[in-house]
């Protein structure tokens, strides 16, 4: 199992709370049928992003 990273990053975590949330119920209009897991993840330079497991 590998993490696929949604390409950008946000300021803020309520930004990606709301790309994931997007995606869990709507994932299929970025080619992706059925996600097991997503995840709101901190970069090193405090930014926000989302990554699941396809």
């Amino acid at each position: 199992m590998r993490w696929v990273y949604f390409n950008k990053l946000y300021k803020t975590k309520f930004q990606a709370g709301c790309l994931a949330r997007r995606l869990e119920q709507d994932g299929w209009i970025y080619g992706f049928d059925d996600m097991r897991q997503i995840e709101i993840f901190r970069s090193r330079k405090g930014k926000y992003g989302v990554r699941f497991i396809p």
